[in-house]
């Protein structure tokens, strides 16, 4: 099969179209064949090494998946070959503790698509069955690749560890990201009023027109442009992804007894916090990593059924995979940039 592979930890120059093995299905998994993917700033950590992702080289990235199960594995019984279907990032064990209770995201032996394993770079890739989710032919495959880990994760964020309810204020850092733009969808089908910040005057008009309320510039002092918009008062929860270039006034930006939900890091590893604000105020910090099997299953009828919507930046065919990590880099896309296969 066609991959995008790299044979060593670099700069994007490292990837490279080549032709591997196709991937066989052993008991109890699939093979799927990949027709779309969705780029991810994990591919690029992954492809630089380092931190917690360090896969057997070569690797193949891609962690956001949908295509048609091409071969099913000994013991699956379904779906059956031909459905078309969007994967599941996260691979568990299956019967850890935190498995069995449903939070398979907090399994100690958890593997994400793409990061620790084979993703979707290439036009198959291999998965366990309980991982994948049919489609209906309404959602296309552009538009399934687009709901997996940022979906999921905003999810995850918002309704599950914030648990935004209606009448409150949420704000979202990074609105351009994919995260960002999954979040904003999200937190109005809860119910809440939506400020997305972005260092951009073009992301912050398609925040707008996505279903955010309001749009602040991320790049200065925006806790002064928050405590304008909110009387004062400051946000419920804030959506926070980007690290420390933004954190301290994500934090200022929050009212009392509010709650921070964070997902990333991606301006670096650390950060302060001063420990006077977080008890004096009564700020709750929370963090969140992609999210449970049930979470993805909610989350895909949400989309397949028109209540949610991806954002689409940008496709390349699966040759072009650095250029579309390039534009990645340069933080040019708003919404999630696409690979077909």
């Amino acid at each position: 099969m066609k991959a995008i592979v790299f044979y060593e930890h670099g700069d994007v120059d490292r990837l490279r179209l080549a032709e591997v093995e196709t991937p066989e299905p052993a008991r109890g998994e699939v093979l799927v064949q990949t027709k779309a993917c969705a780029l991810n700033h994990l591919d690029i950590w992954v492809r630089l090494g380092g931190g917690a992702y360090g896969p057997p080289l070569p690797h193949v990235l891609g962690g956001d998946v949908a295509g048609e199960i091409a071969v099913l594995g000994a013991d699956v019984e379904g779906p059956p070959v031909g459905t078309r279907v969007v994967l599941a990032p996260g691979i568990s064990c299956g019967v850890c503790i935190e498995c069995l209770a449903g939070r398979g995201n907090r399994c100690g032996s958890a593997k994400i698509l793409g990061a620790h394993i084979w993703g979707g770079y290439a036009e198959y890739v291999v998965v366990p069955a309980r991982n994948v989710a049919p489609i209906p032919d309404s959602l296309s495959f552009v538009e399934a690749a687009a709901v997996p880990i940022t979906f999921l994760t905003a999810w995850h964020l918002l309704v599950n560890r914030a648990a935004v309810g209606p009448g409150e204020t949420v704000l979202v850092l990074g609105a351009g990201s994919g995260v960002g733009a999954a979040a904003i969808p999200i937190a109005k089908l809860a119910g809440a009023r939506v400020i997305a910040a972005s260092r951009t005057e073009v992301k912050r008009n398609q925040a707008l027109q996505i279903g955010a309320d309001k749009a602040v510039d991320s790049s200065g002092n925006f806790a002064e442009a928050i405590m304008e918009l909110t009387g004062g008062q400051g946000v419920d929860v804030v959506v926070e992804h980007v690290g420390p270039a933004t954190f301290s006034q994500s934090i200022a930006s929050l009212r009392r007894g509010g709650r921070l939900v964070t997902c990333g890091s991606t301006t670096g590893p650390t950060t302060e916090v001063t420990l006077r604000t977080l008890f004096g105020r009564e700020l709750a910090l929370i963090g969140g990593m992609l999210g449970t099997r049930s979470e993805f299953a909610t989350v895909v009828s949400l989309v397949a059924g028109g209540k949610l919507k991806p954002t689409i930046d940008r496709t390349y065919p699966l040759e072009e995979a650095a250029d579309a990590q390039r534009r990645l880099l340069a933080q040019e896309q708003f919404g999630k940039i696409v690979l077909t296969v």
